[in-house]
């Protein structure tokens, strides 16, 4: 792992592999994430994050998982599809297996702790600091510019974690580098202020990234504009199987997993294992003796199988709105009675208080 030269402090994130549907313990500490309301989720985020939510919401004694629609406005909104969005994105979590009665599930912009705790973190953030972050780099560099917004995005991400004094944190590997900014500032804070955060360690997924039907050098991505690249959880099954059928992979017939030089097989593999919940191993086994056409056949039948029941899920929760309002009503609520003393604390040893 590279990172960075960072002034002030350097140390190097604390990381730990966290294997799906693990039967442990319960472990210790406060587990927090966070996801954007762009809709229903893709094959990727439901493999990458989703799953691995319902996983720890069994192991771990607290869990929140935010709608974080205050991120989601460092690029144009409309308002009516942000609504939308927001509660297609609460059937959606709660489809895949998220339990409102063992995780907190709430909408980040009612709680205004979150913006408050960025303001006063914010103004313990460097520049420079903010600028070797990849969300700035790679956002900015694509549109030339960025919002002030978009610049601080990681340092709401601190907010959202230390508020709660989450000492566990589901990322991707692309999202690494801003969690050290958290824990550089849970210690930039304590130092100055006296011990409050504890630092948050990631939780890396061992699920290997779900890269993109048409090209597989990039991942899945619901912002992609090749329509046949994406696979949603709320696909119906004839368009599960025509992506598949049209997903690229090489002019070998024999399937094998290789990533480096058959990245178009080797991630159907990876769906088909993912999705089956057998090993990559197996999978090849499963495939041997088949062409990768008829392979298609045997990863689209484990892909349908999967999401059929959360895209049914999804369409009788989408009916229930009041439902769904209540259900983040109830997690706005929960998260505010842990926030509230946290950024009061915050306050006195500023001496706003």
């Amino acid at each position: 792992m590279k990172y960075h030269h960072r002034s002030s402090l350097t140390y190097k994130v604390q990381i730990k592999h966290v294997p799906l549907l693990l039967q442990d313990p319960p472990g210790g500490g406060r587990v927090f994430s966070g996801i954007q309301p762009t809709g229903v989720p893709h094959l990727g985020n439901y493999l990458g994050a989703l799953e691995n939510w319902v996983a720890l919401q069994n192991r771990y004694p607290s869990v929140l998982y935010s709608i974080v629609d205050l991120h989601s406005i460092t690029q144009p909104q409309d308002p009516t599809q942000l609504r939308t969005n927001i509660l297609d994105m609460a059937a959606s979590l709660l489809a895949c297996g998220v339990d409102p009665e063992r995780a907190i599930l709430f909408q980040q912009s009612k709680v205004s702790e979150h913006a408050e705790l960025s303001w006063i973190l914010g103004c313990l953030t460097s520049m420079p600091r903010l600028r070797h972050l990849p969300q700035w780099k790679m956002k900015s560099k694509l549109k030339n510019e960025g919002s002030v917004g978009l610049y601080t995005y990681p340092v709401l991400q601190a907010a959202d974690i230390l508020l709660y004094k989450a000492a566990h944190v589901p990322v991707g590997e692309d999202q690494v580098q801003h969690l050290e900014l958290a824990q550089d500032l849970a210690r930039i804070f304590n130092n100055n202020y006296g011990d409050l955060f504890p630092e948050p360690s990631a939780l890396l997924s061992s699920t290997r990234k779900v890269k993109s039907l048409r090209d597989p050098s990039a991942k899945m991505s619901k912002s992609d504009p090749q329509t046949m690249a994406t696979i949603t959880v709320t696909d119906p099954p004839d368009d599960i199987a025509l992506k598949i059928r049209r997903a690229v992979t090489d002019f070998t017939s024999e399937v094998t997993f290789d990533p480096e030089t058959r990245p178009g097989v080797s991630n159907l593999v990876t769906i088909h294992a993912a999705m089956a919940t057998i090993s990559v191993e197996e999978a090849v086994s499963q495939a041997r003796g088949l062409d990768t056409g008829a392979y298609k056949k045997l990863v689209t039948e484990a892909v349908i199988q999967r999401l059929t029941p959360i895209r049914e899920e999804i369409e009788r929760l989408r009916s229930e709105r009041a439902h769904l309002e209540a259900v983040l009503a109830r997690g706005n609520g929960r998260a505010r009675e842990l926030a509230a003393p946290v950024l009061g604390e915050v306050r006195q040893r500023l001496g706003f208080c």
